[in-house]
């Protein structure tokens, strides 16, 4: 895994995304649920580790490789579009900590 994993993912997404055209209005790089999750689980060998339910029936989740320590956070309508918020390198799974307590 390079330290360029967003701009591969960014790409692969928009390849991905061409038919659809999901979300090109909001600059979000989205497709179909399925073609995300193959992009995450077979290209970057990331798994589920946590998610949650936002507002208007969205589920946001987040995938890491426990591996290479890459991380990527998606958000996937009920119309089944997900969409790519956030990737990143160095995954730490940390104990919870209480809200403003310093790191």
């Amino acid at each position: 895994m390079t330290m360029f994993k967003s701009a591969l993912m960014a790409a692969a997404f928009a390849l991905l995304s061409l038919p659809q055209a999901a979300s090109a209005q909001s600059g979000m790089l989205c497709a179909q649920r399925d073609l995300v999750l193959a992009q995450l689980t077979d290209r970057y060998g990331e798994q589920r580790h946590g998610m949650g339910l936002a507002p208007n029936n969205r589920i946001v989740e987040i995938y890491v490789s426990e591996e290479t320590g890459s991380w990527t956070i998606i958000l996937t309508n009920a119309d089944g579009t997900t969409c790519l918020m956030a990737a990143g390198q160095h995954f730490e799974a940390v104990a919870p900590v209480p809200a403003g307590d310093d790191l």
